[in-house]
C-alpha cells in the first residue's frame, strides 16, 4: 500500500514564493491526508504534485497543464479535486490565493504574471480564455436554481431596481441597471460609500429590489444597505463570491461569482454574466414590454442622429 507522508508545515511540499505557507496550502495538505486512502492511483498523482508545487505555480495553471505535469489529464484533475473537497480548481485557487496575495506585495505578484504567461501571444490567449471558461463554469456550478428563481422573481415584482457595486464591481452594476431600462424597468445605479450612501439609502421604497455586486470584501455599506432594504420592505439580491454565508440570512437570494484568484481575467467578469442571465430573464417574462422599449430606444436614438446630408452643428 502507498502512503503520502504529509507534514502541517513542510516535508514532501515546497513553499511559495518567500515562504508563505498560508491556511490555503494547510487545508490542501490536511484534505489530501484525511482523503489519501480513498484516491484512485491517478487521483493520488494529482494529489502529490499539488501539495508539492510552489503556490505561484498552481495559481497560474489549468487543469490542464495540471493534469500534464502530474501525469495525468484534465478530468483526473477535477475529479481528484473534487474528492479532496473542492467544487473545482478556481475553489482551491481562490483558498490558496487569499494568504498568497497578502504575503506577497502587488508588485510581485505583476512579476510572477507576467513571468508566467511570457510573451507568446498564443500562450496568453489560452491563459485568459482558459481561466475565464473556469470560472464561467464555477459560477454555473455554484448557484443553486432555487436561488436563481427566487433572484429573478424579486426583480420581476420590482417597483424599481437598485444596482449597488463599487470598485472591481461598479461595472456589473452599472450594466445591470442601464440594461434594464433599456427593456424598460425602472433601474438605478448606486455606487456611493460612505456618507453620500445616505440619499441613495433614502430613496429605497417597499417593494423595490437591490441588487448588490460584491466579491468578498464585507464592506459596512453593505450591511446598513441591506438592512435599509428589509426595513422598507425591499428586496436584496446578492452576488458575491465570499460573502454568501455572512449574509445568507439577510437577503432573499445568493448568487455566487467566482472571482479571479491570478488577476488574468476582470475581477468583474462572472459578475456580468451573473447580470446578463438576470435580464435575460427578466426579458423573457415580459417580452412585449422589453420590445416596445427596445422600439423607442431605437427611435430616440435616430432622433439625436443628424439629418442626412448635414452636418452636426456644435
Amino acid at each position: 500500500m502507498t502512503v503520502m507522508k504529509i507534514s502541517e508545515h513542510g516535508g514532501s511540499e515546497r513553499r511559495g514564493e518567500g515562504g508563505v505557507d498560508a491556511e490555503g496550502m494547510v487545508r490542501l495538505r490536511a484534505a489530501v491526508r484525511d482523503h489519501w486512502e480513498s484516491l484512485s492511483a491517478s487521483e493520488r498523482a494529482v494529489a502529490q504534485y499539488l501539495v508539492g508545487a510552489p503556490v505561484e505555480q498552481l495559481l497560474f495553471a489549468g487543469a490542464q497543464q495540471l493534469g500534464t505535469a502530474s501525469g495525468t489529464s484534465n478530468a483526473t484533475v477535477v475529479r481528484a479535486l473534487q474528492r479532496l473537497g473542492y467544487a473545482g480548481l478556481p475553489a482551491l485557487k481562490r483558498e490558496l490565493a487569499a494568504g498568497f496575495t497578502a504575503a506577497v506585495a502587488p508588485e510581485v505578484r505583476l512579476k510572477q504574471r507576467i513571468a508566467h504567461v511570457g510573451r507568446d501571444l498564443d500562450g496568453i490567449w489560452d491563459e485568459v480564455l482558459d481561466e475565464a471558461r473556469e470560472r464561467i463554469e464555477q459560477t454555473r456550478r455554484l448557484t443553486e436554481p432555487e436561488a436563481l428563481r427566487v433572484a429573478v422573481a424579486a426583480l420581476a415584482d420590482a417597483g424599481e431596481v437598485h444596482a449597488f457595486g463599487v470598485a472591481a464591481a461598479e461595472p456589473a452594476a452599472r450594466h445591470l441597471a442601464l440594461a434594464l431600462g433599456r427593456i424598460g424597468r425602472r433601474s438605478r445605479f448606486v455606487g456611493a460609500t460612505g456618507f453620500a450612501l445616505a440619499d441613495d439609502l433614502l430613496a429605497l421604497r417597499r417593494d423595490d429590489a437591490v441588487v448588490i455586486f460584491q466579491p468578498g470584501r464585507a464592506l459596512h455599506e453593505l450591511t446598513v444597505l441591506v438592512e435599509r432594504a428589509r426595513a422598507v420592505g425591499a428586496r436584496v439580491v446578492l452576488v458575491t463570491d465570499e460573502l454568501g454565508e455572512r449574509f445568507g440570512d439577510r437577503v432573499d437570494a445568493v448568487l455566487t461569482a467566482p472571482h479571479t484568484p491570478t488577476g488574468i481575467t476582470s475581477e468583474s467578469l462572472t459578475a456580468l454574466v451573473v447580470a446578463d442571465v438576470l435580464l435575460l430573464a427578466l426579458t423573457t417574462l415580459e417580452e412585449e414590454r422589453a420590445v416596445d422599449a427596445s422600439h423607442q430606444l431605437t427611435a430616440l436614438r435616430e432622433q439625436l442622429l443628424a439629418p442626412k446630408g448635414q452636418g452636426r452643428k456644435v
